[in-house]
């Protein structure tokens, strides 16, 4: 790789290692954000920081960070339905838990510097505004 790819590149960083470059990093962070809410390959703590300014991904999969549990949004609506509400009061009638909330992609766990990244809507009031991904 030559200095002046890696000056053009976003720079990709897991728990503080520089570990590679990358030339899309929207493209990336979306499959990132996809892959995390599959639960398949990557867990629902893991941290994805994106700074457009210092052309930086950050990823953290350390333990002991901070993170709270946001409601996913989607061309501004919840993809929280009653349905899953429903299911979550008569859990102990069908085994539906929070966990399967996450596991579905309708809650993600964001951490504190992740927070700071990302469009969050107070109140579902507040989803009619473009660019927001979480209340």
């Amino acid at each position: 790789i030559s200095p002046a790819a890696i000056a053009d590149a976003t720079k990709i960083f897991v728990n503080g290692c520089w570990v590679g470059i990358h030339k899309d990093p929207e493209q990336l962070m979306n499959t990132l954000r996809k892959l995390r809410r599959q639960m398949d390959i990557i867990v629902s703590e893991v941290s994805m920081i994106r700074d457009i300014r210092e052309r930086e991904i950050r990823i953290y999969t350390d333990a002991g960070r901070i993170c709270r549990p946001l409601l996913i949004v989607e061309k501004q609506k919840l993809l929280l339905k009653k349905r899953h509400i429903d299911q979550l009061k008569e859990r102990e009638y069908n085994n539906y838990s929070w966990q399967d909330l996450v596991a579905s992609g309708v809650v993600e766990y964001i951490d504190t510097l992740e927070e700071e990244t990302v469009m969050l809507a107070m109140t579902p009031d507040d989803l009619q505004e473009k660019g927001v991904a979480y209340c």
